[in-house]
């Protein structure tokens, strides 16, 4: 069985065409980190090697090798720590792609992070995307789609995976992983709708302890003199350079932090994502006005718009620090 959970849509499209006969060459799941991209890739592998008769059935052999990344015919590319994909990673799998199924029907290539291909890398795809060998099926993960190359997302068929409502997820954590309600209810919130992070965090309580962290870290920037600022500009542009998925969560749970301070600060806690940090976050609204705090947030929101678009990133990170309100309570 499809093991993605809220995605009915999506599923009932892949089924439908599995069993039809019409499923694509090729695949792009667009969403945010840990929505459920992998899980969806992972069970669409799954359904054109399994050997069961409910497709995918998830028991089988088949199903569990790949489940655990032990299946010969199933790959898994990405960066792996580098700031991309190289050409060489695609030539090994165009290599690959030439070859018969070993152990199952089909060959099934996932690229995750695929915004991150090397312009190399991604003209080389193009040629396999446009005339695949028989019985090959590529999948390509991406968050920010716009950094592909046009002509290789138009040879793709698009799937997004938007963040879930929170019910959903707390619902999940509940029926299927068997967390407390109270448990459900603060993890449901924290995600943002992001299940695999929920998930991740309940088996884990270390995530939750440096989710806290990183939220203290970056409200305490706001006591900092400029060098200080600067200094941890310099910091993340470094670390953009060698992983631009980490950069681009760091403002997004900056810009998360930044709204909860907002709904605070408007009598909206109730809406709030970050429950478990309450005191703080009603502590820290006392230091900012209305108009800076949204003033902040649109200056969050157009940095990752820039970064997105490959701009500078210390020139765009050492702008938001000079936009970082000091906090009037330091």
């Amino acid at each position: 069985m499809w093991q993605v959970v809220g995605y009915d849509i999506a599923v009932a499209l892949l089924d439908s065409s599995l069993k039809g006969g019409r499923l694509s060459h090729a695949y792009l799941f667009v969403g945010p980190p840990h929505v459920g991209k992998m899980t969806l890739a992972s069970n669409l592998a799954q359904a054109l090697n399994c050997q069961g008769d409910d497709q995918p059935c998830g028991v089988c052999a088949s199903c569990q090798r790949i489940a655990q990344l032990r299946h010969a015919d199933v790959e898994v590319i990405g960066p792996n720590g580098r700031a991309e994909i190289s050409i060489d990673q695609i030539r090994e799998m165009e290599r690959s792609a030439l070859l018969k199924p070993f152990e199952g029907r089909n060959r099934v290539f996932i690229i995750d992070g695929a915004e991150q291909l090397s312009s190399e890398g991604a003209n080389s795809l193009l040629k396999t995307l446009e005339e695949p060998p028989p019985n090959v099926h590529i999948i390509l993960l991406a968050v920010n789609e716009g950094l592909l190359l046009p002509t290789v997302r138009s040879r793709c068929q698009r799937l997004e995976l938007r963040p879930l409502p929170i019910t959903v997820v707390e619902r999940a954590l509940i029926e299927q992983w068997e967390a407390t309600p109270e448990q459900a209810t603060v993890l449901a919130r924290l995600s943002s709708g992001c299940l695999g992070w929920a998930v991740s965090a309940l088996r884990d309580d270390s995530v939750t302890g440096k989710h806290a962290e990183r939220l203290s870290a970056l409200l305490h920037l706001t006591t900092m003199g400029r060098a200080e600022r600067f200094a941890y500009a310099g910091q993340l542009a470094s670390q953009f350079s060698k992983d631009r998925e980490a950069l681009r969560e760091v403002l997004s749970l900056w810009i998360g932090l930044w709204r909860d301070l907002l709904l605070v600060k408007v009598g909206c806690r109730d809406l709030t994502t970050n429950i478990d940090q309450e005191e703080l976050l009603y502590r820290e609204t006392e230091n900012y006005n209305l108009n800076r705090i949204k003033g902040f947030i649109e200056s969050l929101q157009h940095a990752l718009k820039e970064l997105c678009q490959n701009a500078n990133p210390r020139l765009v990170l050492e702008v938001l620090m000079l936009n970082l309100p000091q906090s009037e309570g330091s």
